[in-house]
């Protein structure tokens, strides 16, 4: 096997089968999450009223809770930020004005606080833009990885984008079975870090994917497999501190970006740890298990001109 002259030279391929089998119980886990309890969608996809409430000092759940079921509620009541920050949450409620609700609920509170309840904020989405949000969030998705898919196929071969797709879907999945098993609320700011872990995963694997084809072509005398690892070899420094350093300000963000963007923080930060692993076995091993060959990216020039060395 060529040696790499300077360097890491770890056999990440070598270790394909336990990465397999690895990423098949997060997906199989993921999966079964999904289907079992679902995703905890945000107020943005199932419409409904949000109403945050301010206290002067620390907020009893279970007596606003029954203040609200009281008045015939079924709200959803938690901590926002910190103990004396309430968020409500209400599904929508036939035959009541939605826009007169969170102030009827803030009035209920005050009554029943003495008046120390104070309104933050009053939020209200239809059912049926909540349905719409959702559905063009889904194909928004489904649009993106099918541009990636083009353009991986454009760019390099036809089997390197299916590589691609492999290990996008493969940390979207799994991010999504992350929320689904601790209950993150999912809204659209999550959306949104979804689509950026889609981007920040390809340009990792795209990295990757330059180097290959490189050493495609540079290094004759090697396997597909030995070309393949080398280049993630010498990829590993670039993939690792691109994500440290990500990780860096996406933990700040989640420690000190507030309640507002908590989800939105956590969903980006298991994307790129996901996602710096499927660069690394995934999408490597799915190129090789596609059965890509250093001949197929050797233009043919590049052939007849061997052909006459003598």
């Amino acid at each position: 096997m060529e040696l790499l002259k300077q360097g890491l030279n770890i056999d990440f391929l070598g270790k394909r089968n336990i990465a397999i089998v690895f990423s098949i119980a997060l997906l199989l886990i993921s999966l079964f999450a999904l289907i079992s309890r679902g995703l905890n969608f945000g107020i943005d996809f199932t419409g409904g009223t949000v109403v945050e409430v301010g206290y002067s000092e620390a907020a009893d759940l279970e007596k606003i809770r029954s203040v609200l079921a009281e008045q015939g509620y079924d709200a959803k009541v938690q901590y926002f930020g910190s103990s004396r920050e309430v968020m409500i949450r209400l599904a929508p409620i036939e035959g009541i004005d939605q826009a007169v609700l969170g102030d009827t609920i803030i009035e209920s509170l005050k009554a029943a606080s003495g008046g120390d309840a104070v309104k933050r904020r009053i939020e209200f989405v239809g059912p049926q833009i909540g349905d719409e949000l959702r559905d063009q969030g889904g194909m928004a998705m489904l649009w993106a990885l099918l541009g990636i898919l083009i353009y991986v196929a454009l760019r390099f071969e036809f089997r390197f984008s299916l590589g691609a797709i492999i290990a996008l879907v493969h940390d979207v999945m799994i991010t999504l079975g992350f929320f689904a098993i601790t209950q993150y609320q999912f809204d659209l700011t999550v959306l949104a870090a979804f689509l950026a872990v889609i981007g920040y995963s390809l340009n990792d694997t795209i990295v990757v994917f330059d180097r290959i084809r490189e050493n495609f072509r540079s290094m004759r005398r090697v396997t597909t497999e030995e070309a393949i690892n080398t280049s993630v070899n010498q990829t590993l420094s670039r993939t690792l501190m691109t994500s440290i350093t990500t990780l860096i300000v996406l933990i700040t963000l989640f420690l000190f970006g507030g309640e507002t963007i908590h989800s939105f923080a956590v969903a980006l930060i298991v994307g790129v740890l996901i996602g710096t692993y499927s660069t690394i076995f995934v999408a490597s091993t799915a190129t090789l298990l596609m059965g890509v060959t250093p001949e197929d990216l050797i233009p043919d020039e590049d052939d007849e001109e061997l052909d006459n060395i003598p």
